[in-house]
């Protein structure tokens, strides 16, 4: 199942950041942002988001509907990401509430979910960053950081596991607006 568009990038500020804008100006639900590299990369409150070459860094512009709970969207979507990884690489990642998936103890991912309110929710837009084939953090981060690259040996198709992830949320966010409105 493919029906959400891509834009690639080589590099992007935020992934959010131009999918947001994108929203605003009235771009489709599904509407995917994929950067190579961000260079301004951030997740809850604020803080900065390593973005090293070789990850997958993707936005998503949700559909209008009554999901309106953050918490429940990237908790969806971090399902996502730890089912896509533990099928394609027979790893078991676990999903840390609410918007992190860990590997072995270490962060491999992170969600950040936006609206964009004016009186109502007039956008959402999901931000994901999955360390795939980064081969090494700088910084300290090693301790904190992880990627199926590092995990596995394994060299990941960005393209095909981008594609998995935003299929599976479509499905799951078909589902749960449907039983919404029921």
């Amino acid at each position: 199942m493919k029906n959400f568009n891509i834009i690639e990038l080589e590099e992007a500020g935020s992934t959010n950041v131009e999918a947001k804008r994108l929203a605003a100006e009235g771009a489709a639900a599904w509407t995917v942002v994929w950067a190579r590299r961000q260079t301004g990369g951030y997740g809850k409150g604020g803080a900065s988001w390593a973005s090293p070459e070789g990850g997958l860094y993707f936005s998503v512009i949700l559909p209008p509907g009554d999901i309106a709970d953050l918490q429940i969207v990237t908790i969806l979507a971090a399902f996502c990401v730890a089912d896509a990884v533990k099928e394609n690489f027979a790893v078991e990642p676990m999903i840390k509430l609410p918007n992190d998936v860990y590997l072995n103890g270490k962060k491999l991912c992170g969600i950040l979910t936006e609206n964009a309110v004016c009186g109502e929710v007039k956008s959402s837009v999901i931000g994901i960053g999955v360390n795939t084939n980064v081969e090494s953090f700088g910084g300290g981060m090693e301790k904190i950081a992880t990627s199926v690259k590092i995990e596995t040996g394994r060299e990941v198709d960005n393209r095909v596991l981008l594609g998995q992830i935003v299929s599976q949320m479509m499905n799951i966010f078909k589902k749960l607006t449907v039983k919404i409105q029921n």
